[in-house]
């Protein structure tokens, strides 16, 4: 299994695009494979004859055995040895055999010729069960050994179990129905494994960053003149938030203390100033990174933040592209949102929070009325590496720039 994302733990086998004895060459397409962040095609890192290993629909950690390229297709046409169970996690004792490496062959040859037909046992003893199955047999008492999976490759889904625990198939689609309570029927949904890690992560941030938030307006009049000065010369024609990817970027390069990040007790402060964009895609927070984004053209910048946010949307997008980021920028204020606190992503010292842009009543140098546009920013640092007069000079930065934009296409 490989290492797909910089935070990949484990990864889905979706589908496999070639099957077992057939060549492949080197950097040619053989997988589908799901990560903690999209699903990616995996190529090929060298050529021979593919003895598949692990089933679709498996889910492995880093490292295990997915496949083997062998040299002839004779010996891919043999059964391929199975040792994925020594590097995935022990599922628990009272769901599955002993792991297969505490095993003689013989003994995991006898337990596969007793499983019964459809019986989702791997040759290693592992039981491929989804989440939501394996939940729902420890509520009902159910033994996932003895149960027969319908899933992809026999894999036990929640149907299945709630079949075995009400004595068999007939009973299966009254057990299934939910229960109407004072809630109303209840619908359980397993997270996607994006979603997973960006609980996991969100939740860990919360609980360890001590974080503080700042909040600026800033009179987007100028920007937005800009844009219009742009339109009909520059292709595609550069966003709002586009203009404060280019502040951001080169208010980091004045700011170091923020392009850096709190890491195992010492601060990291990098050379490159690269902004994540958050982008929503299918039910899921994905963060493309547009790199160097101090040096580069606005015009490059617009090029680089519709591309990557497509490829979010499409399922295309890389692990490069997606790693790599020294601050994060998130832009509700398309959605109309004023204002709002974005939760920093680990380990980076800040995220800054985009509102919309709306018109407000404002009092000009000479004590004039106007209505202008006028947008909030607010970040999110972290205090043990930025304080908070850290972030006031930061957004300070940022704000000139933006009111004053002409020096963004510099």
């Amino acid at each position: 299994m490989p290492r797909l994302s910089d935070s990949m733990e484990e990864g889905t086998i979706i589908k496999w695009l070639k099957s077992s004895g057939e060549e492949v060459r080197l950097g040619e397409p053989i997988a589908e494979i799901e990560t903690d962040k999209a699903t990616m095609t995996y190529e090929a890192d060298a050529s021979g004859f593919l003895q598949i290993v692990a089933a679709e629909g498996e889910s492995l950690v880093i490292g295990a055995v997915i496949a083997n390229l062998l040299g002839s297709a004779a010996d891919a046409a043999a059964a391929p040895a199975r040792v994925v169970a020594a590097q995935a996690p022990a599922p628990p004792a009272a769901e599955t055999e002993p792991a297969a490496e505490t095993k003689p062959a013989a003994q995991l040859a006898a337990v596969s010729a007793q499983a019964p037909a459809g019986v989702a046992t791997a040759a290693a003893g592992r039981i491929r069960a989804s989440p939501v199955a394996r939940r729902t047999a420890a509520q009902l008492g159910v033994d996932l050994a003895a149960v027969a999976g319908s899933g992809p490759e026999g894999r036990i889904v929640k149907a299945d179990v709630v079949a075995a625990g009400n004595g068999g198939a007939a009973h299966a689609a009254a057990a299934a129905a939910p229960e109407l309570g004072s809630k109303g029927a209840v619908e359980v949904i397993d997270p996607s494994r994006s979603q997973q890690l960006i609980a996991r992560r969100m939740a860990s941030a919360k609980a360890t960053i001590p974080e503080f938030q700042v909040t600026v307006e800033v009179d987007a009049e100028a920007a937005f003149d800009l844009r219009e000065q742009l339109r009909g010369q520059a292709e595609p024609l550069p966003s709002v938030n586009d203009l404060v990817i280019k502040a951001c970027a080169l208010a980091l390069r004045a700011h170091p203390g923020l392009n850096a990040a709190y890491v195992d007790g010492h601060f990291e402060r990098y050379g490159r100033v690269n902004v994540g964009v958050a982008v929503a895609g299918a039910g899921t927070l994905v963060v493309p990174t547009v790199f160097d984004a101090d040096v580069k053209p606005l015009t490059e910048i617009a090029v680089a933040t519709r591309t990557l946010a497509a490829k979010v949307r499409d399922g295309s997008i890389t692990p490069p592209e997606l790693s790599g980021a020294t601050f994060t920028v998130s832009n509700l204020g398309m959605l109309g949102v004023t204002r709002f606190t974005a939760v920093i992503n680990p380990p980076q010292a800040a995220i800054l929070a985009v509102g919309a842009a709306n018109p407000r009543a404002t009092v000009g140098p000479d004590g004039s009325v106007s209505a202008r546009r006028v947008m909030e920013l607010t970040i999110s640092a972290d205090h043990r590496i930025v304080y908070g007069a850290d972030a006031a000079d930061f957004l300070a930065t940022v704000r000139k720039r933006l009111e004053r934009p002409a020096g963004l296409l510099l």
